[in-house]
């Protein structure tokens, strides 16, 4: 008898999917464990296996399309059954929105016995980005960033060979193309790109971060010279490269276990103060940021912390993060350093009671035993949950922070290179 198989549930944000590419056509027979089709979610691009056997007799999601967590994915069952009546129950029930292909349809009497829905486990299995090369798609096959930047260059993304995967074009694709100068626009004109599962994602848990947690600031200047010092001899014995981000992973996670205030979270009736210190590295990637965990940072040794963050960091951009990777915060470094950002503020991540805005490191004067002399200052801004974190609070958890950044001896005790 014929199974309906649902849009499953594969991340705790997730509320509706994209099929990216089907494995299986209409016809096809299907075994249990069988990859069955490729699904994107907010956080990344998932293989979904079946779960049981038969042929696949519908498809309810075209590729390149979104349907809600539990509405019709495909269905299953014997080779020519009718599932007419099947699926209008279940329209009728639950009304889904969802792209139908042809399916064939007898005349036969509906069954009278209960329609068996198979609602489908979360898969949590390897991630992979796909990108829809079927040849009957004619869809740009480019990013939407580097839609984005080819509009402001006045360069025409047909023209250019993408370096992507399957020949998709992408930013540095743009960036590094030679092909002509700057087109001069008289007519009004733009580009509209569907909001991918990601930025849907960000921009409804940030919204009700902003709107619902009130935010307020915390700014301290750090003296960097010593930690500059510091990261040239570690890195001349450390197995991985450390950087300045590694640093303050470890000098957070520190500064946490000493003010539990600013390591907690507002559930609405009760607030945690987590004993443990997970801390969450934004990581910026091609359709928005993801945020993967560092677990237990303030027990783990600097070369540790940087190979892991490489790790995540890699897997982030190329869509291969698993839940547990990106799962358990207690508190977020967000650093825009690197791109040359002095300082800056950042919306706290929920369920977090607090966010480091870290900026990059300046070449300023800096005044030293009354003298004026050439230093190096970083900026450093935390996000405070008023509901959970006063002042005191948050100005004491910078001034911790700041002693061990500036003494990173600290860091660096036995054990911890």
């Amino acid at each position: 008898m014929a199974e309906i198989v649902k849009m499953p549930k594969l991340s705790d944000t997730m509320t509706e999917g994209v099929v990216a590419k089907w494995h299986k056509k209409v016809g096809d027979p299907v075994k249990s464990g069988e990859l069955l089709a490729d699904i994107e979610t907010d956080k990344a691009t998932m293989e979904f296996e079946s779960f049981q056997d038969g042929v696949l007799l519908h498809i309810g999601v075209q590729e390149g399309k979104a349907a809600p967590v539990d509405s019709i994915l495909a269905v299953l069952g014997k080779a020519g059954e009718d599932i007419s009546a099947l699926l209008a129950a279940e329209t009728t029930k639950a009304a889904p929105i969802i792209e139908s292909t042809p399916t064939p349809a007898k005349e036969v009497a509906a069954p009278s016995a209960a329609i068996p829905v198979v609602t489908s486990p979360s898969p949590f299995t390897k991630a992979e980005t796909i990108q829809v090369s079927s040849a009957t798609n004619d869809r740009l096959k480019a990013s939407p960033l580097a839609k984005l930047l080819a509009q402001e260059k006045g360069v025409d993304v047909n023209k250019i060979k993408g370096s992507g995967d399957g020949g998709r074009v992408i930013k540095r694709d743009i960036e590094n193309y030679q092909g002509g100068s700057r087109s001069i626009v008289r007519e009004e004109r733009y580009t509209e790109v569907s909001v991918s599962q990601m930025r849907k994602t960000i921009a409804k848990r940030l919204a009700e971060s902003k709107f619902s947690a009130p935010h307020f600031y915390l700014t301290v200047s750090i003296d960097m010279e010593a930690a500059m010092q510091a990261r040239t001899a570690i890195n001349e014995v450390s197995p991985v490269k450390i950087s300045f981000n590694d640093l303050i992973i470890k000098a957070s996670a520190l500064s946490l276990k000493k003010h539990p205030a600013v390591n907690s979270a507002w559930l609405g009736d009760k607030i945690r103060y987590n004993e443990h210190t997970h801390i969450g590295v934004a990581v910026a990637v091609e359709d928005g940021l993801l945020v993967p965990v560092v677990r237990f940072a303030d027990s783990k040794p600097l070369s540790e912390i940087a190979a892991e963050v490489k790790d995540l960091g890699k897997r982030a951009k190329e869509k291969k993060l698993q839940p547990a990777d990106w799962q358990g915060n207690t508190f977020t470094i967000s650093n825009l350093g690197m791109f040359g950002i002095e300082e800056f503020t950042a919306i706290i991540n929920p369920p977090d009671a607090c966010i480091l805005a870290v900026g990059g490191i300046s070449d300023v004067p800096v005044v030293k035993n009354g003298q004026v002399v050439p230093g190096h200052v970083m900026k450093l801004t935390l996000s405070c949950d008023h509901r959970v974190v006063d002042g005191a609070s948050g100005a004491s958890f910078l001034q911790t922070l700041k002693k061990y950044l500036e003494n990173p001896v600290l860091l660096v005790g036995e054990g911890n290179i």
